[in-house]
């Protein structure tokens, strides 16, 4: 099968799977989702969506967020993991928005990457879902089924996402990037791979990771 082939497979599967994308993190605007998605690194969204309301419903804007102590914010976010980085970063972050940015989460990817604990992901997924921005987030799910399907090296993130951003057509980014995270979590997980499930892969995916996945179940 073609590069474009697979690519259009791909596309077509996932619009019939997923036409909705609602974002699976729990946010109300731009900032409420910044902060989200920082105290989502190495977590799940169903445990950040816990805890933002407990750290929203005491500071939804900068502004409340930086009256706040960061041991304050560490000990409402602490469950979700790396709350020292995540609460240094949100206060931080919170700080500068105030000063060079009147309160509001800029929409360009210079200034989202010089907020603190902000990195090109975080930055990815705001430009696209909170203001509409193609982006193409690669979280582990996008560069673990990007590289199953034949699609990327898989060698880097910065690698899975100019492969994808160069196969997709732009106006696809947003959703697609959505759409293949929730293939990932039902249909081809890390763990508890189940290939005779995973309806993309069986018909597109690498010679390679196919091979190797039957001789493991021998």
């Amino acid at each position: 099968m073609l590069k474009q082939e697979k690519v259009a497979f791909v596309l077509n599967t996932l619009e019939d799977l997923y036409p909705e994308t609602p974002i699976p993190l729990d946010h109300k605007d731009p900032y409420t989702l910044l902060i989200a998605v920082l105290m989502s690194a190495q977590s799940t969204d169903e445990r950040v969506n816990i805890y933002t309301p407990k750290l929203f419903a005491k500071a939804d804007n900068p502004y409340d967020m930086v009256k706040l102590s960061v041991e304050e914010i560490r000990e409402i976010i602490k469950p979700v993991g790396l709350s020292p980085m995540k609460s240094k970063g949100i206060h931080g972050l919170s700080k500068i928005l105030i000063e060079k940015h009147d309160g509001k989460v800029p929409a360009n990817f210079k200034d989202l990457e010089e907020l603190p604990a902000v990195g090109h992901k975080t930055a990815s997924v705001v430009m696209s879902q909170a203001f509409n921005i193609p982006a193409f987030a690669v979280d582990t799910h996008i560069h673990r089924l990007m590289f199953r399907w034949g699609l990327s090296n898989g060698k880097s993130v910065e690698q899975t996402e100019k492969d994808a951003k160069r196969l997709f057509p732009e106006h696809t980014w947003n959703k697609l990037h959505l759409q293949i995270i929730y293939y990932g979590r039902e249909y081809s997980p890390a763990r508890g791979w189940d290939l005779d499930n995973d309806m993309i892969t069986k018909k597109i995916g690498r010679k390679t990771v196919i091979n190797e996945y039957y001789k493991k179940k021998k």
